[in-house]
Order: structure tokens, then sequence, then C-alpha cells
């Protein structure tokens, strides 16, 4: 065990010493534990907090940070209890879905004091980011999701029997190759894709998992919302999600890229995505 997460150390490390911009490492303590958030652009730009997908850590932001930070003070967070450098030890586990969301109140405390952020999620993480901006608007300017789950629509049958193996018993080997049949073989940053697979086998807690939103929950919402959908996502049918989205949020932008799979993104395209994002935010 010691020796895998000695390995699992390195990687982690091996892929964030070739982040392309400067990035200062923030541990922020709360009741849950230590919070490790990675910053980088300037200190005065404004907050945009990036929340990555399942199985993975914020190294996997690689390929946005460097357009995200020229204008925005970016930071990514390592969710707790998962793979990373954020650590439960000493703080009381994340149970529910309200210790979730009471966790990332923390996290922004932590970053932005009792001021707003923009935020922007990944799959899991976009679920997490929709959510949190139902219950606390007040804390969010804009909302970023990028192929969001269970947020508009549920899994494709097929996914998720297709993911069964990794869930039952996790391995680096089954986490590649699923990771390679989602996205049908496309190139993958080589050391981030090393420390994908030894995340499979991090030590972890059970992933908090809840209600996807009513539409009345969506329909209430008054947060801008930017909705990007994997063209080629096999987690789930896009058409759906984009559709859900449009009838039930009333102030929703959704955009379609093609070619691009579920687990694709954020780094695939990247240049794309990182410009889509940035004319969001900008807008007044």
């Amino acid at each position: 065990m010691a020796e895998d997460l000695t390995r699992f150390w390195a990687a982690y490390d091996a892929v964030l010493d070739h982040w392309p911009v400067p990035v200062d490492r923030m541990d922020l303590t709360s009741v849950y534990g230590t919070t490790r958030v990675i910053a980088c652009g300037p200190v005065d730009g404004e907050p945009l907090v990036l929340l990555h997908g399942g199985g993975t850590t914020s190294a996997v932001w690689f390929a946005n940070v460097a357009d995200l930070s020229r204008t925005r003070r970016v930071y990514a967070v390592d969710r707790i209890g998962e793979p990373g450098r954020s650590s439960l030890r000493g703080g009381r586990p994340v149970r529910t879905v309200d210790d979730l969301l009471d966790w990332l109140d923390g996290v922004l405390d932590g970053l932005v004091g009792q001021g707003r952020a923009d935020l922007c999620g990944h799959s899991y993480g976009g679920w997490i980011a929709l959510t949190y901006a139902l219950r606390t608007p007040r804390r969010v300017r804009k909302l970023a999701l990028l192929d969001p789950t269970q947020c508009f629509a549920g899994y494709k049958a097929g996914y998720l029997l297709r993911a069964l193996p990794l869930l039952l018993r996790p391995t680096s080997r089954r986490a590649r190759a699923f990771l390679a049949w989602e996205t049908r073989g496309a190139e993958v940053d080589p050391a981030w894709l090393d420390l994908y697979g030894l995340a499979a086998e991090f030590p972890r807690t059970k992933v908090v998992v809840g209600k996807r939103p009513t539409p009345p929950q969506l329909r209430s919402s008054t947060i801008p919302t930017l909705v990007l959908l994997a063209g080629d996502s096999k987690a789930h049918d896009i058409r759906r999600v984009e559709a859900a989205a449009r009838l039930h949020l009333p102030h929703v932008e959704t955009a379609v890229l093609p070619g691009l799979s579920h687990h694709g993104i954020p780094f695939t395209r990247a240049a794309a995505i990182n410009s889509m994002l940035l004319d969001f935010l900008s807008k007044p």
C-alpha cells in the first residue's frame, strides 16, 4: 500500500510540475479535514473554482489553466475523500449531500470570504456545482457545466454496465481500459494517464450520490449557466440532457462539441473549451 501511494504522489506531482503556469498550493482546514487547492493567475482576478470529475484530481485541468488564468484567479480543488492531496484525517466524514455542500461552502469561505465565485464542474463535479448553486445561489456568480452527469438526465445503461467491473474492483488496468473505451482510444497525455490509472487504486471514502435536481428546482435558478456537451459522450444521451437544460433552466446557454467524449473533457480540444468558457464568463 505504501509503495502504491508513493507512486500515486509521484505521478500527481509530475503532472502538476508540468502545468504551464506558476501555481500556489493551498491547504484549507475545516471540520471535514484539509482541502488542497491549486491556485494560479492574478490574485486580483475574478475567482473561478474548478471541480473535477470522478476518479480524477485537480491535476486534470492541465490543458485549461494557461488560458483561464490569464485574467482569472483559478482555484482547482482536490475533492475531499477522493484521490488527491485533500485529507479527511482528523475531520468529520463526508457522508451526505449536505455534508458535501457544507464542505464546498467552507472551501469558498477560505478562497473568497463571503464573496461570490464562478463555478466550473465536469461530470460529477458538474452535479456538485449545480446542486450547490441551487442551494446557495448567493455564493455563485456564474456556472459552467462540462458534460455534467445526473443533472438533467440519467446515465446510459450501457455506460453503467461497462463501468461495473471498475466500480466493483477498481484497478489501474481497468480504469485505463474504461477510459480507452469511452474516448475511443483518443490520445491522452501520458503523465496524466498514469495518474488516472493509479487514482483508481487510491484509498477513498464512499462517493456521495444525490438526486437529480427537479424541474421546479432548476426553474428557480437565477444564475447564468453554460452547459457544454460532449458530442460523442457515452455517459448519457446528450440530446435529452440539452433538451432538459433548455426547458428547465431560465438563464442557460448550451453547446454540443462534436467529436468529443465525456472523459475527453476538459483536456481534448481544450483551446475551444477554454475560449467558450472565457467568452461566457466575460459577459456582463
